[in-house]
């Protein structure tokens, strides 16, 4: 029989902020992303399926010839009243599948793993949404519950959402064409012209003088060296087939949200706060990170006064225990160009995200108002495009006399897109992706070491390890720093991974270029365990995730 079963309506704020690339509408501070009027609406016994509604708005919403913006969706549950919590399966996959509904001018898409879904607008548009009614089923029983725990008064739900921008299927190029003096990809020993990556099959790397795939090494332990030959294998996220990457670096707000649901001992691994692996050993405001927690108290929950500022003192395994927890991936090198890039763009010399070769950094002083600020920061130069070297700040958590004071460190995602309405003025990538230059550095998969190489691009189930030690880490074998020795401890290494894009304190300007490789493979000797900052490598390092297009 359906019993229906209404529930109080439920209202999660999620602090995740965005702005459109390509298209402004006029001005927005920041596109938050609201999920409100979220209930359980219909409790389908014989089908062990619960059904939900809830709205969902966020600004600056798009779809265009070439790309078009969308939310990924998933649910966690929690049969003790919220103190454990669980990711929850779907109902059904594919295109507007049964259980699943928007109203005109959107649609659902749910991957075949059933880990969430993508709400995406279906029409060209552009502008605020508010798209309501959604309605999104759990199939309960394929996560293990019995109706009579599914309706247990002590069973909750949380619906979690993240903006994201899809990368359509097509053929780009990876390299600028210039010199060997920053290890871009390049065809041949003398051959500068770049990689042209026209397909998802296996590329074949090898020591070529002219028109083929040739690697330039920058030196780091264990990468492959300059000229050597090896296989990208088919499997290898290559950027070629369409896929899905965050609209913005991981928040403060998004990881807050992230590590609240998890178990002490998880969170124990998972904790930035503390002294241990390169952490900023404190609550307080360091380097404008805001996020504190009481370790000393196995109740507490972690807290953020900026939810959208970029997370800084993030490891490489902290951002793949997000994506395996949230059912996304790490992001590729290659995905990472054709983001900024674009599909059959071609490349200029020295060119960064926005696809010129020249940069309006940020000035001390041009952020306000001038006082502690709420969150919201803006940049009143409205030729601003690229957060660097700034050295202290006339407001915010670095200005003069307040907290951390004169200390550098990220702004809000997507501050430069006010008032924008280019790519180059908001600071954007070329599908509307932004800071991919500057801010932090943009942890990817390398295609320089064997253990990248390795990555077959499967997605984060939800789940991550509960091992003695190892408890909170991802659990994807295919994905680089998985532990050698047992799999079962998860992903506690660097190896395999490197950055992209520069960071908030970089010197050197050609670390903001879309094909510079400086740091693209990591010094696993220089990293360690977990190490969130080092100073040895000395970059500060965020990241953004991705999920391959169903």
């Amino acid at each position: 029989m359906m019993r229906i079963d209404m529930r109080p309506a439920l209202r999660f704020v999620l602090g995740t902020v965005t702005s459109l690339a390509l298209i402004f509408p006029g001005t927005a501070l920041a596109n938050h992303l609201q999920i409100d009027n979220y209930e359980v609406t219909a409790i389908d016994e014989a089908s062990n399926m619960m059904t939900f509604t809830g709205d969902f708005m966020w600004e600056n919403s798009w779809r265009n010839v070439n790309s078009n913006d969308a939310v990924w969706v998933f649910v966690k549950y929690s049969l003790d009243g919220g103190a454990t919590w669980n990711h929850a399966s779907m109902t059904s996959s594919g295109l507007n599948p049964i259980g699943f509904a928007a109203p005109a001018g959107f649609q659902i898409v749910v991957p075949n793993d059933e880990r969430g879904f993508f709400l995406e607008p279906t029409s060209f548009s552009s502008g605020d949404v508010n798209v309501q009614g959604v309605r999104f089923s759990w199939d309960y029983a394929q996560d293990g519950l019995s109706d009579e725990q599914a309706m247990a008064a002590n069973t909750i739900t949380k619906v979690f959402g993240i903006e994201m921008v899809k990368i359509p299927e097509g053929a780009f190029y990876a390299g600028d064409g210039n010199s060997s003096s920053a290890h871009h990809f390049k065809q041949g020993l003398g051959d500068n012209d770049p990689w042209y990556i026209e397909s998802s099959g296996a590329i074949n790397v090898a020591n070529a003088g002219s028109d083929g795939y040739y690697y330039q090494s920058a030196g780091a332990s264990g990468e492959s060296a300059t000229g050597s030959s090896f296989l990208i294998p088919t499997s290898f996220p290559k950027g070629y087939s369409a896929f899905y990457v965050m609209k913005y670096e991981l928040t403060e707000g998004q990881w807050v949200s992230f590590f609240n649901t998890l178990s002490y001992a998880q969170k124990m691994n998972r904790d930035i706060t503390a002294a241990s692996r390169g952490g900023k050993n404190t609550d307080t405001i360091v380097n404008r990170n805001t996020v504190s927690w009481d370790a000393g108290n196995p109740r507490s929950q972690a807290g953020t006064s900026r939810p959208d500022r970029p997370v800084t003192y993030i490891s490489w395994p902290d951002l793949l225990a997000y994506a395996d927890w949230a059912g996304l991936r790490p992001v590729t090198e290659l995905e990472y160009e054709k983001a900024a890039r674009g599909v059959d763009v071609l490349p200029v010399a020295d060119e960064y995200a926005w696809g010129k070769t020249t940069y309006n950094d940020a000035q001390a002083g041009e952020i306000y108002p001038n006082a502690d600020e709420t969150g919201q920061e803006q940049i009143f130069d409205g030729a601003a495009n690229l957060n660097r070297n700034a050295l202290s700040w006339s407001s915010g958590d670095g200005r003069p006399g307040g907290p951390a004071d004169g200390q550098k460190g990220p702004l809000r995602v997507g501050i430069f897109a006010e008032d924008s309405t280019n790519r180059v003025t908001s600071g954007s990538g070329f599908y509307g992706t932004m800071e991919l230059s500057g801010n932090l550095a943009e942890m990817v998969v390398s295609v320089g070491r064997t253990e990248g190489r390795n990555f077959l691009g499967s997605h984060g189930d939800g789940i991550l390890s509960s091992a003695t030690g190892y408890a909170g880490n991802a659990t994807n074998i295919d994905w680089p720093g998985i532990d050698p020795v047992d799999p079962n401890r998860g992903v506690t290494s660097t190896v395999g991974s490197g950055t992209r894009g520069g960071d908030f304190q970089s010197a050197d300007v050609r670390l903001f270029q879309i094909s510079t490789r400086t740091n693209a493979t990591r010094d696993p000797d220089s990293q360690g365990y977990y190490q969130r900052f080092d100073p040895a490598f000395g970059v500060f390092q965020g990241g953004r995730l991705a999920r391959t297009a169903p």
